[in-house]
């Protein structure tokens, strides 16, 4: 069964009685036959989940504290064949001190004790009263016998299930300024369990959530956050069962808090993505917050091999969404909104300081009418506003060919005409046509050479036009185009710098629509504002109209009946640049994205048509014009791609197989 890289988390809340030892023990195991059903391999229970958390003066107890050794031996009874492996907390005292640990069974088995580092004694905290802190175990961990097993006592351990590498710590120890899983991460966990009894005052749940988030993407871990809920003494506070599962910045799972009986969340961890990225990104685990180099303090863990993990089938549940268009904004509205205006604004920011910087007040685009030049054509527009410059300063050319429809042809003289910009309109047919006599062309044949001489000539106009006006032309092709090779070498693939370059065809039609919604619905031509023109180019289809019209004139050359739906395309390049995912694991995603939409055998037909394309269309990236960084994916040869152009594809079409 093929686990494509992710494991299945939990963390539970269960229900408590203060010092019931086998009330929470019978909670315990129940949750834990729950968690079997789901095929769950990593369960983390809150802090002093045997007990309770609010036992105060009763953690004296030295019987209180053997019976929840006899508790933890029967939690341990209950993993056996499980293939999970499940952290609980418990009292533990070793050689005359009281610890609050983590005991971490599999099998049937403890497989190691970690006892919790930081202990609060401020505000309604006062642990240092009863505890010792697990510093005295970091460097010099203990072997005892507990449970009538030999255990190892470390904070310092990193526990192996399936290809999961998880360590634990408490509560506290994540609040404080380098928290212990900082190190656990250095050394190569990449799961962070939390077994924690945190307290509900106003506002702290937002903080608490911040905590988690930032830490796991400080980390790039998953980190599985669970906290003790209903049944906790309430005789100064109240504890409402937070639990939450962040994967490297991103919420995979939160429960509601405030319930009155046990509660547990699920969640898959994509292990490959995490480990992917800390390779890709070379600052993490380069050095430890005391300058010592992180790798150093791997000798100080112990590695504790578990076993196989639950064997759990990715194919039938998935725990976690899987977004269709991970490069378009998500949300309520006003986080789209901001989202859009940010995007938007890193573009105009960059061409309007190339504007400025050599001294340009011209600015040359083809419109054609369709969504790309549209784009550059606001973003534009929006870069002259922003220097105070003068629109009639950008010169728009539509240059109809021997495919221009009248719908994009009236689309981009009407919008040129209502943002109040230079118009020009120059046929490249008597060109083209000079060009094919020259080249000994038929026009009839409507092959690469008569598609590619029209793009060429297009970018030839624009570039001599630029060079007479002393302006620079505004490139308008796009991330998807790029990826795909979808661009005439030296035509529509070259300019002087290039708005759209990191922005994916996906994008690029949000955020027509979204501008079209809130910047420009001044300027009316034949009846049609400027809202309307932008609303009309996005619902047009996308066609480089190089071949002509059918009868009635509307578009035959439909782009994504060529090369495929750009929904597909930019969910197959956000995974295979951002990840290095296998083809086998972004086939298994994209169905979970858009098994509604698509059948099998369209998605693997368009990812393999991806990979042919990507790969053999390097060259053009190669010699990118200058363009803006906007999102995490960009093919810029000076930036973040960097790739040979005659690298062989086959290993990613065999995988496919």
């Amino acid at each position: 069964m093929e686990n494509f890289g992710f494991i299945r988390v939990a963390a539970a809340s269960p229900r408590v009685k203060v010092v019931d030892i086998e009330f929470n023990i019978n909670e315990i195991i129940s949750m834990i036959q729950k968690a079997r059903r789901d095929s769950v391999s990593l369960l983390a229970f809150p802090e002093l989940s045997v007990t309770g958390y609010t036992c105060a003066d009763l953690f004296g107890q030295q019987f209180m504290i053997e019976e929840a050794e006899r508790g933890v031996k029967a939690v341990a009874l209950a993993t056996k064949g499980t293939g999970m492996a499940v952290a609980i907390g418990v009292p533990i005292r070793i050689t005359g001190r009281l610890y609050n640990c983590a005991a971490v069974v599999y099998d049937g088995s403890i497989k190691g004790i970690v006892p919790k580092v930081f202990l609060p004694s401020y505000d309604e905290f006062y642990e240092t009263r009863w505890f010792a802190s697990g510093e005295d175990f970091m460097r010099n961990p203990a072997e005892i016998c507990y449970a009538g097993e030999e255990v190892t006592v470390s904070p310092s351990q990193i526990f192996y299930i399936g290809n999961a590498r998880f360590s634990v710590e408490i509560c506290e120890d994540v609040w404080t300024p380098v928290p212990p899983s900082s190190f656990h991460a250095l050394a190569g966990a990449n799961i962070i369990l939390n077994l924690s009894a945190s307290n509900e005052v106003l506002m702290k749940h937002s903080y608490r959530k911040s905590l988690v988030d930032n830490q796991s993407a400080r980390t790039i871990s998953a980190y599985v956050y669970s906290s003790c809920g209903f049944g906790e003494s309430t005789q100064d506070l109240v504890y409402a069962g937070s639990s939450l599962i962040y994967e490297n910045g991103t919420l995979l799972a939160e429960n509601e808090r405030f319930k009155t009986e046990s509660s547990m969340i699920v969640a898959d961890v994509d292990l490959e993505k995490l480990d992917v990225l800390r390779q890709k990104e070379n600052t993490f685990g380069a050095v430890a917050p005391d300058g010592t180099p992180s790798t150093a303090y791997r000798s100080d863990y112990k590695i504790v091999k578990l076993g196989n993990d639950a064997g759990t089938d990715f194919e039938k549940k998935l725990y976690r969404h899987v977004e269709a268009h991970p490069f378009v904004p998500g949300g309520n509205p006003e986080e789209i909104d901001r989202r859009a205006r940010e995007i938007t604004s890193i573009q105009v920011l960059g061409l309007a300081s190339r504007l400025e910087h050599i001294g340009s007040k011209t600015a040359v685009i083809g419109i054609s009418g369709g969504l790309d030049s549209t784009l550059a054509l606001l973003i534009t527009v929006l870069a002259f506003d922003k220097l105070g410059l003068d629109r009639k300063g950008i010169i728009g050319v539509t240059m109809p060919g021997f495919g221009t429809t009248d719908r994009t042809y009236r689309n981009a003289v009407d919008l040129m005409t209502a943002l109040g910009i230079t118009n020009r309109e120059i046929s490249i047919v008597p060109a083209v046509k000079q060009h094919f006599s020259d080249i000994g062309q038929d026009i009839e044949n409507h092959d690469v050479t008569y598609e590619n001489s029209q793009a060429r000539e297009r970018t030839q106009l624009l570039m001599d036009i630029a060079n007479k006006e002393n302006g620079i032309v505004v490139g308008t092709g796009d991330l998807s185009e790029l990826a795909l090779g979808w661009a005439t070498y030296n035509g529509d693939h070259m300019s002087m710098y290039g708005v759209n370059s990191s922005i994916p065809k996906t994008l690029v039609k949000h955020l027509v629509e979204w501008a079209a919604k809130t910047h420009f619905g001044e300027g009316s031509v034949s009846g049609r504002s400027a809202k309307d023109i932008l609303l009309d180019v996005v619902d047009t289809p996308i066609s480089p109209e190089l071949t002509p019209a059918d009868e009635n004139g509307n578009i035959q050359q439909k782009t994504e009946d060529l090369v495929g739906p750009y929904e597909l395309h930019d969910f197959f390049l956000y995974n295979f640049f951002r990840f290095g995912y296998a083809p086998e694991k972004v086939f298994f995603l994209s169905r979970k994205a858009f098994g509604k939409t698509y059948d099998d055998e369209t998605i693997k037909k368009w990812l393999r048509k991806f990979y042919w394309r990507f790969f053999s269309q390097q060259f053009k990236r190669s010699c990118l014009p200058d363009g803006p960084k906007v999102g995490s994916v960009t093919l810029s040869p000076r930036g973040d791609w960097r790739m040979p152009s005659d690298a062989k594809v086959a290993l990613w079409i065999d995988n496919l197989k």
